[in-house]
């Protein structure tokens, strides 16, 4: 295990109807001038704006408006959010939303205080300096951005979709009510599944070894999401299995399971690459490269997680390493088409047009190529992509 700091100073509001008599002592703490940041308007069909707006009302807060946040949140969003903030002397950040509205008001907070162009503090990746305080109130278990001091931003003029993050952009206070989750639809519910899912296999297939905290606490959420995803589809009110989906979510990106283990994560990089060039649901990306990216880097030098993976995650008890290895890979596949995920890049509107592009990008903008569970070149990438094209059997 490696040398860590693990700081997560996020307070945590977790559970039922907490924000009617919590929302406003947080906010004070911080500031009267509130920037309110969401995105597509699902928050005013659920009624959880008219909430918020009649709350801000009451505390007789000063409220400005970011709406319109995208699911991959653009650059120019975030421009026009660092003004609003200067034009209007915001004191907080209120974000409601899923990973993508906070992420967006993340970015903000930090650019309030630069003189760069926002873009170009992107570009840095690694940002110090200060940030306005984020409060966020979490309506989509997916990202884990609730909980930690990440973001990924898209510049679809340059076909870019990047990641930053430093400690001042940690939020505050994250309030977490499963019940916000209920109207999630189905296609969201899975497609946030998958990336909390990601997350956790991104961490648990890493170069350092030595990590069995790390790993036990990472197979004991996968199987966490795997129960409870197929529920929450299906009856989308089941407060435990919304709650426990969206635990998960901010447990899988903390640095709980990440910390102390060393290199770079495989398929993030490649499905940035999709996102960037064609604006797919990030979720969806994920789920269709990973088992492609499994069968790829399996080989004799890899098996032995793989074969642990298959039993611990999935109950597989084949003998043969080999094959139980290449069944837990086809069980996360199956796993992710069960919950209706599209399985293949044309199901989403990609064909090979662009591999070559992509995958240049995929190992220009990361370090996969020296730094992944397994090395990936160019060529790597292009082939996995390709990969995507068909559906897959793998045992």
């Amino acid at each position: 295990m490696d040398n860590f700091r693990f700081y997560v100073p996020t307070d945590i509001r977790f559970g039922k109807d907490r924000l009617a008599t919590e929302l406003t002592d947080v906010l004070n703490v911080y500031g009267k001038n509130v920037l309110l940041v969401y995105g597509g308007g699902s928050i005013k069909k659920n009624g959880l704006y008219d909430q918020v707006i009649d709350l801000f009302e009451k505390n007789q807060n000063t409220v400005v408006e970011l709406s319109g946040v995208e699911p991959n949140p653009r650059v120019e969003t975030v421009r026009q959010g660092i003004e609003l903030c200067r034009e209007n002397q915001v004191d907080v950040i209120l974000a409601v939303g899923g990973g993508s509205t906070i992420d967006c008001a993340k970015v903000v907070a930090a650019g309030f205080y630069s003189d760069k162009d926002v873009w170009d503090l992107v570009l840095e990746k690694g940002y110090g300096g200060k940030a306005l305080p984020l409060v966020t109130v979490l309506t989509l278990a997916a990202t884990g951005s609730e909980m930690n001091a990440g973001a990924v931003i898209s510049n679809l003029t340059t076909n870019q979709k990047l990641g930053m993050g430093g400690p001042s952009m940690i939020p505050k206070v994250s309030f977490l009510d499963p019940q916000n989750t209920f109207t999630v639809p189905k296609n969201q519910t899975a497609a946030g599944s998958a990336d909390i899912l990601s997350h956790l296999f991104e961490n648990y297939f890493r170069q350092t070894t030595g990590t069995d905290v790390q790993d036990f606490v990472s197979e004991g959420l996968m199987r966490t999401v795997i129960k409870n995803c197929p529920i929450a589809i299906e009856t989308p009110n089941d407060y435990d299995a919304r709650a426990n989906l969206m635990w998960a979510s901010s447990l899988a990106l903390n640095g709980l399971t990440g910390s102390g283990k060393g290199g770079t994560w495989s398929c993030h990089a490649m499905e940035h690459e999709l996102s960037a060039f064609y604006d797919i649901t990030h979720g969806v990306g994920l789920a269709i490269l990973t088992p492609r990216w499994m069968n790829y880097v399996l080989s004799d030098q890899t098996v032995d997680k793989f074969a642990q993976f298959a039993k611990d995650v999935w109950g597989i008890t084949e003998e043969d390493k080999m094959k139980a290895a290449k069944q837990g890979i086809q069980a996360t596949y199956d796993f992710f088409k069960s919950c209706g995920i599209p399985m293949t890049l044309p199901e989403v509107g990609i064909n090979e047009d662009k591999f070559v592009e992509m995958a240049t990008q995929a190992v220009a903008h990361s370090t996969i190529k020296t730094d992944a569970y397994v090395p990936l070149a160019e060529s790597d990438v292009e082939a996995i992509y390709r990969e995507c094209l068909t559906e897959s059997i793998f045992v």
